[in-house]
């Protein structure tokens, strides 16, 4: 298990103190706890999470829409063409 050491300010430490005896638990179990949960938010709210059974890359195998840039370029051509 790894190990990370931050600074509390005094009414923090009160409070993770207090909290840790209230719950039976060792000061370090709420800092872990609070830090998983905080992270899992986080991580939950990032759109590409969120959205990967929905985006990502499919092959069609062409057919209709197969030239579809090259038709729109053929038409903006010929509309720049009628706007001389």
């Amino acid at each position: 298990m790894g190990m990370k050491s931050v600074r509390l300010d005094v009414e923090l430490e009160r409070d993770l103190g207090a909290a840790a005896e209230l719950l039976g638990v060792s000061e370090s179990e709420v800092i872990r706890e609070a830090v998983a949960t905080h992270c899992r938010e986080i991580l939950r709210t990032r759109l590409d999470v969120r959205l990967a059974d929905y985006v990502g890359a499919v092959s069609g195998g062409g057919g209709r829409a197969e030239d579809t840039g090259k038709a729109f370029g053929s038409l903006l051509r010929r509309r720049q063409v009628q706007d001389r």
